[in-house]
């Protein structure tokens, strides 16, 4: 199993550069946010372990929100971003970046501080790179090249059910299967289908693995005493500033939604980005700095197998701290429209929502931390689409394909790889088809 890992660079936009920033983003595209794979800057169809990248500009869409706190109002420069989950090793894939879209890395990364022609394009990256505070994966292990040919097959499976398929109604479960894998073998063997073994896992990474997996829950057990004795304090804490915290919900802004909009729906899968102030005070940022550890941990060890709690369309997530810890984004890769993605999470893990951003500037008011704020679709709708960017220049190495057409051809292909299945799971597995 090769697992996948996550590159994020930043750097802030040199002053009097984001227009000309933005125009040279947009040459990068097939149409407006969504990359052409061939073009001359970044071709990312050539990275054949790149699973999703972006490019997108930081801009604080909520400038004046601190001043509910009475705190002045403070302007962040805006950030450049460059955003990719690959397969396999998150520095090899900035090292064959660097060494085969160097020209266009330079003039793109130009537009930032501190940047000049004698930098060396490596250094410079890996200066600018930063670490989520929590990451997502769908489902650790699969690769991109497992998810071409694993689509292939479904392709040429399906296409000989069609053409057969009168045939086949008539046969038994066991005849059927048997001539599936007889037809899947001679596309095999004539080069039609390529189903490749999977690559071993590095040894170092399952070392980190097991050694992240034992170390948590025993430092949560250690720490256990301390976390008694302090959760009176917290939970009075936490209901005092519940009921003082201001919301900030006014109506979205018709040109802001239309702007966004217009990046929507280019394939069946979209990006999404938002941006915002964490609420002032060590107690908001020490409980999401808490919590996001834990989420972490989950991601890692418990959803890695096609779902975030019950949520099952997401691709890859991540949640990143800026500004000395004062802001956060939260960037996904999800299928659908963007209402369906909202109403996922709402009606699905409204009180996971709650649980990490009840701590950003404005949100809907919560119970406990978990009742309440995001189970007010309106409020929570209202209070997303102001934090929420647009994406300049977005990727994906397999358009069409949505998270549920992944599982499903992984599925077909192990149904053609097992040695035995019985009646009940050969009818399971064919109604996949």
């Amino acid at each position: 199993m090769l697992p996948q890992s996550n590159l994020l660079i930043m750097a802030r936009i040199a002053r009097g550069r984001e227009e000309h920033l933005r125009a040279l983003l947009a040459t990068m595209n097939q149409r407006p946010g969504f990359a052409d794979p061939e073009n001359p800057l970044l071709p990312f169809g050539r990275f054949g372990r790149l699973h999703v990248a972006r490019f997108v500009i930081l801009k604080d869409p909520t400038p004046d929100d601190l001043s509910v706190y009475g705190l002045p109002t403070r302007s962040f420069a805006p950030t450049l971003a460059f955003m990719a989950d690959c397969d396999g090793s998150a520095d090899e894939l900035l090292a064959q970046l660097v060494a085969l879209c160097e020209a266009g890395l330079r003039s793109i990364f130009s537009h930032c501080d501190g940047f000049s022609a004698s930098n060396d394009l490596l250094d410079w990256m890996r200066q600018h790179r930063a670490r989520p505070a929590a990451a997502y994966v769908n489902w650790v292990g699969r690769t991109v090249r497992q998810i071409r040919e694993e689509a292939a097959l479904y392709g040429a499976v399906s296409a000989y059910l069609d053409a057969n398929g009168r045939a086949l109604a008539v046969e038994a479960p066991q005849r059927i299967r048997r001539q599936l894998m007889d037809f899947v073998e001679a596309e095999k063997r004539a080069g039609r289908v390529v189903l490749n073994p999977s690559e071993p896992t590095p040894v170092g990474w399952r070392i980190r693995n097991l050694l992240n997996l034992i170390a948590i829950p025993l430092v949560l057990l250690m720490a256990s005493p301390l976390l008694i004795l302090y959760l009176p304090a917290f939970l009075w804490l936490l209901r005092r500033k519940e009921t003082r915290d201001p919301e900030v919900l006014p109506r979205p802004q018709p040109a802001q939604r239309s702007v966004i909009a217009a990046l929507e729906d280019n394939d069946v899968t979209n990006p999404y980005i938002v941006l915002g102030y964490l609420k002032p005070g060590w107690f908001r940022l020490s409980t999401v700095i808490f919590l996001l550890w834990i989420v972490d941990y989950g991601a890692r060890h418990i959803y890695n197998r096609g779902h975030l709690g019950r949520v099952q369309t997401i691709h890859f997530a991540r949640w990143v701290f800026l500004n000395d810890r004062r802001q956060m984004f939260f960037a996904s890769n999800y299928d659908g429209s963007l209402d369906s993605y909202m109403d996922d999470f709402i009606n699905k893990v409204a009180w996971g929502l709650n649980l990490l951003f009840s701590n950003g500037v404005g949100y809907p008011r919560t119970d406990w931390l978990l009742v309440g704020g995001a189970s007010d679709e309106q409020k929570f709708k209202y209070y997303l689409f102001r934090h929420q960017l647009p994406v300049q220049v977005w990727y994906k190495a397999y358009p069409g394909l949505t998270s549920f057409d992944l599982m499903r051809n992984s599925r077909l292909r192990e149904g053609i790889e097992r040695s035995s299945m019985t009646d009940y799971e050969i009818r399971e597995w064919l109604n996949l088809l």
